[in-house]
């Protein structure tokens, strides 16, 4: 919300003689965010002043451009200038345009002046003449948009009608005057990024309003008429949707169409960041931003029926005033009439009532409509207003009839309009909720000593009705402040007016005997061990959409497919929390290949959000306490499983070619490498088995599988190649692999660590052994019956050896697996590892139908 100064202090009486920075500062104090201070007209500088046209000749030149050879008179600068033709006091200046008439005030640069972007002026010869000075345009002094004329100065009300000055004043008009005060050029304009709890400052009101209180000024409330009981004398309005609890119609007639906007008007219009267009749409921009209250003016001529305000209806479309065709959803409110939607309401109007140069009759709307509602259309259409972002974040109903009265009472007095006695108000202004409040809650929370009649000083000072019972204080909002709903609301508002500053902090002491859990110490490690193997770790948004399920070729009956909507989403097309973290992994390869980094080993450690199988809705416990075991409970249901993975992808190559070797390039077995790097990290055991899940590619897929210290198996997540489909659609570098598995379960399945292990001074012995099974027997199953069967005393097993061919038989595979045994207290003997060799044997032909290989 950019504020100008000038217009601050027509509402808060701040003397000029604060300094901008110190205003600044006080409204910092009070939690509002100035993020600059603007020096608006700063740019300018030298000699600008008011001249008349006297006279000018017009000639054509050969390059075929008119211009016009002018005398201006500039009072006493007309001494010093350049002797001109004429033969009359003035400075001889040529102009380009021609929208300015003899006898016309301009305003004139003189040589030695200095204009936005550093164009500096002087006298120089052109068009056959000396051109002393330039007549200049709004662009050209940085106080508007138009360059189709030069500035031409008429009689104009001085300041806001407010002010209390309703009609031009000659002595603001000299020949020869400074020529900024006349074109309101110089003025101090704070930028403030308003909080969305704090929709109140997206208005000069509100900000005035905070101003007065940080130096305990006068404050003059624009907003000075209560909404009246129900009227519906005026232009009927008929409201069919609990969204707008409140509609005023107010009509004025007889506006002059050709009437403009004054320059004071204009100018501040300018100043925070809208640009002028008409008499009418000018005025409603700027009583929007005076009271924030949106308002609209629809041409009369152009209504049809009474105003109806309604969700729209399947197929109905509307031509909004930026010229674009939308689709209506049935969450849209509308505003109707018979000829149907002639406007998006509280986001933009619809371009059939478009109010024209032609219009000389308009109905004023100033209603009220429901922050989410507009939220959520704005969001739907892509469509920002400076309307819908006041509604959104919660615009005063009570500020209604008073917003409109004040359209109607500009349009009157600059575009000589007549209000019709007539109006409308339909619905009413919400009454908002009393609450009970302990007036010794913001002590206990700031820790200051902050008595019963500050707090009661502090409330009131804000605008809340503080009804002090003696046992209890009972306190309502004013109806621009829908964000104070709790009592540590009302602690915030008298912590800030009260003052941050004067809390004492008190550092509290932690509780002894607590630190970091269990599982949060393995994660560690896990994330330290994947580190050390030299991937990188990556910090992704918990958001997919559901496009991209379809693009990773997930089944409809998967589990990844249990989305949850977010109420309030950030982008439409990631509208949900992810399910699996690989999506958004893909997205950060393609953002490192597009800039050519292709050897790529990445993983994130984050939770996942699957939807509960039966859905219902969370309670919503008040803030003044803990919420109850059965509370929590209802809320773990109602948010569903929300288990940590670990997600890894890598691509391009796992060591470099170089001279110890060509490169290695990155496979689906480092993928399952992942895992097992991850397992090692916390003393689990995993073991992988080919497996088909989406994404990844059927023939290079393997399960992973924790195996608990009890021999229990759980399969935890996938690794493997990606499938080439996904590749593509993704536009992922070729022969990408990727790991997923469920990090809660990888840990839940460690044994404990802190324990320390005594290590064995007594020899190994080592066997191999070799085994014959059926070509789809998966290794590492054999692998797990030999651990098995051969008991205690093995420290070790790895496959070192996979053979096939004519030997061993069609369909068949020999499996040759290095053992190692040890026993902690002893040299094993002979007899007690040939026992243990042929349990593990023995083992494997039980579980997998292995015979051992002899030859």
């Amino acid at each position: 919300m950019r504020v100008p100064l000038n217009w601050l202090r027509t509402y808060a009486a701040v003397p000029e003689s604060v300094p901008t920075r110190q205003i600044s500062d006080a409204l910092v104090r009070l939690g509002l965010e100035v993020e600059t201070i603007e020096e608006t007209g700063a740019e300018v500088t030298g000699p600008l002043v008011i001249g008349r046209v006297e006279e000018f000749t017009e000639e054509t030149h050969s390059n075929g451009k008119t211009v016009r050879w002018c005398r201006v008179d500039v009072g006493p600068y007309n001494e010093g200038g350049t002797p001109t033709d004429f033969g009359a006091p003035g400075r001889g200046i040529i102009c380009g345009a021609r929208n300015f008439a003899q006898g016309d005030l301009v305003v004139v640069a003189l040589p030695g002046a200095e204009l936005p972007g550093g164009f500096k002026i002087a006298s120089r010869k052109t068009y056959g003449h000396v051109s002393d000075g330039m007549i200049c345009s709004s662009r050209e002094l940085g106080i508007g948009d138009d360059h189709s004329g030069i500035i031409v100065l008429e009689p104009d009300a001085v300041g806001p009608l407010a002010a209390g000055r309703t009609a031009a004043d000659p002595a603001d008009l000299v020949v020869g005057a400074d020529a900024a005060p006349a074109l309101y050029l110089r003025d101090d304009v704070l930028d403030i990024a308003v909080t969305p709890d704090r929709g109140y400052c997206w208005s000069v009101r509100g900000i005035a309003r905070e101003a007065a209180l940080a130096f305990d000024v006068p404050f003059t409330d624009p907003v000075s008429r209560p909404v009246p009981p129900t009227v519906d004398e005026g232009y009927p309005v008929v409201i069919n949707s609990e969204a707008c609890p409140v509609f005023v119609a107010l009509t004025v007639s007889g506006i002059a169409p050709t009437a403009a906007s004054p320059r004071w008007m204009q100018r501040r219009l300018h100043q925070a960041g809208m640009r002028s267009i008409s008499l009418a749409v000018d005025v409603t921009n700027y009583v929007m931003l005076e009271t924030g209250q949106p308002l609209h003016a629809y041409d009369r001529d152009k209504l049809s029926g009474p105003i109806v305000v309604r969700k729209a209806r399947a197929g109905e479309k509307l031509i909004t005033l930026d010229d674009v065709v939308r689709d209506l959803d049935p969450d849209d409110l509308l505003i109707t009439d018979d000829s149907g939607p002639i406007g998006l309401a509280g986001v933009m109007g619809g371009e059939n009532t478009e109010v024209s140069h032609r219009t000389t009759t308009v109905v004023i709307e100033s209603a009220n409509f429901d922050a989410m509602t507009i939220a959520r259309t704005s969001r739907r259409h892509k469509l920002s207003s400076e309307a819908s972002r006041r509604y959104e974040r919660g615009a005063d109903p009570g500020a209604t009839y008073a917003a409109a009265h004040r359209v109607a009472q500009l349009l009157i007095a600059l575009g000589g309009g007549r209000l019709e006695p007539a109006e409308t108000v339909a619905g009413a202004v919400p009454s908002p909720a009393t609450q009970r409040f302990d007036d010794r809650l913001p002590a206990t929370i700031m820790g200051a000593e902050i008595d019963r009649s500050t707090v009661i000083q502090a409330l009131q000072a804000v605008g809340v009705a503080v009804d002090d019972q003696g046992d209890r204080l009972l306190v309502t909002p004013p109806s621009w402040r829908p964000d104070l709903t709790d009592p540590y609301d009302y602690v915030e508002e008298v912590g800030r007016i009260y003052g941050y500053e004067n809390v004492r902090p008190v550092i509290p002491t932690p509780p002894a005997g607590r630190g970091l859990t269990r599982r949060q110490r393995l994660r560690r490690l896990i994330g330290q061990a994947l580190a050390d193997a030299g991937y990188v770790e990556a910090q992704t948004f918990p958001f997919m959409g559901r496009a991209v399920l379809d693009q990773l070729r997930i089944p409809p009956d998967d589990a990844r497919r249990r989305l949850m909507r977010m109420a309030n989403p950030l982008s439409e097309e990631q509208a949900e929390l992810r399910t699996t973290l690989l999506p958004e992994l893909f997205a950060s390869v393609n953002r490192n290949t597009s800039r050519s980094l292709d050897d790529l080993a990445i993983f994130e450690i984050g939770p996942v959000f699957l939807a509960p199988q039966q859905r219902s809705a969370a309670p919503r416990p008040p803030v003044d306490r803990r919420p109850s075991e059965e509370e929590l409970a209802a809320m773990d249901a109602a948010i569903g499983d929300q288990p940590r993975h670990l997600g890894a992808v890598l691509t391009g190559a796992v060591r470099p070619a170089g001279w110890t070797g060509p490169a290695q390039p990155a496979t689906w077995r480092h993928a399952i490498a992942t895992a097992e790097i991850a397992a090692r990290a916390v003393g689990g055991t995993v073991v992988a088995e080919q497996a088909e899940q989406a994404p990844w590619h059927p023939g290079r897929c393997a399960a992973i599988i924790v195996v608990a210290e009890d021999g229990t198996r759980t399969p935890i997540g996938f690794a493997g190649e990606i499938h080439p489909t996904v590749i593509e659609a993704l536009g992922l570098p070729a022969r990408t692999a990727a790991c997923e598995i469920d990090l809660d379960a990888l840990v839940g399945a460690a044994p404990q660590i802190g324990s320390i292990v005594e290590l064995s001074t007594h020899p190994v012995v080592k066997e191999d052994i070799a085994l014959i099974v059926d070509a789809g027997v998966p290794a590492a199953r054999v692998e797990e019956a030999v651990r098995a069967g051969a008991g205690g005393l093995l420290e070790d097993v790895r496959l070192f050896d996979v053979y096939t061919g004519e030997q061993i038989g069609a369909g068949k595979k020999s499996l040759a697996y290095a053992l190692r045994f040890r026993a902690p207290d002893r040299t094993l003997t002979d007899a007690e590892v040939a026992q243990a060799r042929e349990a593990a044997v023995a083992a494997a032909a039980r579980a997998t139908g292995a015979t051992q290989r002899t030859e």
